[in-house]
């Protein structure tokens, strides 16, 4: 399987006093590459809620490298780094679309519950999920893309 990296172009209004994207705005870009890498992978976030699973956020942390600017482009691609059946981590790298320069490498750790709010072991709820996500943990699926 190979996916397409997620391209966001800096917005105007994500921008702050400095004239670069805003940090907190990073994180609002990690969720949509993740949502669309979900999408790629055949697993829409609003399919998986409809049948009463949930993944929140535990934690994300970003580091930032150099500065992205109004109007400029970024390729975000995540990876799969660990999986447990319970939780998991994604990393991504935000690289300029242009140069590849990097900008930033973040990761996000999360977990899935029930519509309850009360964790649950994907694998006893929805055994396809499961393959999915452990087939993912450590693979490229980004080898025939550029930067």
């Amino acid at each position: 399987m190979k996916i397409e990296p997620f391209y966001r172009t800096a917005l105007y209004y994500e921008t702050d006093k400095m004239a670069v994207v805003h940090h907190s705005n990073y994180i609002r870009w990690l969720e949509e590459a993740r949502i669309d890498f979900l999408n790629q992978v055949g697993l829409p976030y609003d399919e998986m809620e409809k049948n009463g699973i949930m993944i929140p956020v535990l934690s994300v942390s970003c580091q930032y490298k150099y500065a992205v600017k109004f109007n400029e482009t970024v390729c975000i691609k995540s990876k799969m780094e660990d999986f447990s059946g319970l939780k998991f981590k994604i990393s991504y790298h935000i690289t300029d679309k242009e140069t590849g320069d990097l900008r930033v490498t973040a990761e996000s750790s999360h977990f899935f519950v029930d519509s309850n709010f009360k964790p649950i072991r994907i694998k006893n709820v929805n055994p396809h999920i499961y393959d999915v996500f452990n087939g993912l943990v450590g693979v490229d699926l980004y080898t025939d893309f550029k930067k």
